[in-house]
């Protein structure tokens, strides 16, 4: 990383702090003491408590019906019977009943991140700082590597 992109990214970095801060974090990125803007939990506490509600009444209801025995198959439960037919459409052809097993048992497919490069004047605005197209992917996919497989930000 050349020494013009580095100093780009700190005054960057130190703009977003005193924004987000009224610039009473140090220069390590910690805040000052008895700072009211930053550091309002300690690590591993929830500012919500009570939380958000893991389920919904249809949630409830659905999960209610499919623990209930199967009046046509009292040896199982309506879920398992689910899942048979879900199998059997599957292995009939069913690419729908396959990628639904596929999503339930192994996880939804990583998806592909589009990054438009054609927003006006992004290379008007790297220039003024002498960063070359190069520079900006390079960042660019820094910024991306920063993110979890989820999605969030670490």
């Amino acid at each position: 990383m050349n020494l013009e992109l580095k100093h780009f990214l700190i005054d960057r970095d130190t703009l977003m702090i005193e924004k987000l801060t009224n610039g009473e974090q140090t220069a390590d990125g910690k805040f000052a003491p008895k700072n009211k803007i930053g550091n309002r939990f300690k690590k591993g506490e929830s500012g919500n408590l009570s939380g958000r509600p893991k389920l919904t009444r249809l949630t409830d209801a659905l999960r209610q019906q499919l623990s209930e025995i199967n009046p046509d198959a009292p040896e199982e439960t309506v879920a398992e019977e689910i899942a048979k037919i879900l199998i059997k459409l599957a292995l009939s052809g069913d690419v729908q009943a396959i990628k639904e097993i596929g999503n339930r048992t192994e996880g939804l497919p990583k998806q592909a991140i589009d990054i438009d490069l054609q927003t006006s004047g992004w290379r008007e605005e790297a220039q003024k700082y002498g960063l070359s197209e190069i520079d900006i992917i390079n960042e660019v996919k820094l910024l991306i590597a920063e993110f979890d497989v989820d999605g969030s930000n670490e």
